[in-house]
């Protein structure tokens, strides 16, 4: 596997592989209404790519084919995380996870997690602040402020 920083010509792979995972993977913990205003397939283009080269934002490559992405900014607020639904439980997120946590000298790092992303972040050591509800579209999605000192 290749850990590389993002590039702008790798925003809509990720913008794919995002509506793909949330619709495969998280499938399992939210209905079909929350995954169609999660990840709609209309992504803002610019604005994402604006905000993965703000980031300091890592792409996981296997087999030739983009398999995971991630970003943090500098306060600490790991953004994303997503890794191919046919590329899940191989440590891909825990990689770019462990760059990700090192990228910036800071004391924590937060998240907001989701239903099915909770169990490996409280693997790695995060802790719930608090279950929170989201809304997008009218329609509530449930994640976890979840937080990790260094």
């Amino acid at each position: 596997m290749i850990i590389r920083k993002y590039l702008p010509e790798d925003c809509k792979q990720l913008s794919e592989l995002f509506y793909q995972t949330v619709h495969s993977v998280n499938a399992k913990d939210y209905t079909d209404e929350q995954l169609n205003v999660w990840a709609t397939g209309k992504l803002d283009m610019e604005k994402w790519n604006l905000s993965l080269s703000e980031h300091f934002s890592l792409i996981a490559i296997k087999n030739g084919i983009i398999a995971g992405f991630g970003d943090i900014d500098r306060t600490g607020y790991l953004d994303r995380l997503y890794v191919h639904k046919d590329y899940q439980r191989q440590g891909i997120a825990a990689a770019l996870c462990d760059r990700l946590e090192c990228a910036f000298q800071i004391a924590k790092i937060t998240t907001h997690a989701s239903i099915t992303a909770k169990p490996f972040f409280l693997h790695r050591g995060y802790e719930i602040i608090k279950e929170q509800q989201v809304i997008r579209s009218n329609v509530s999605l449930t994640n976890f402020i979840m937080e990790k000192y260094l």
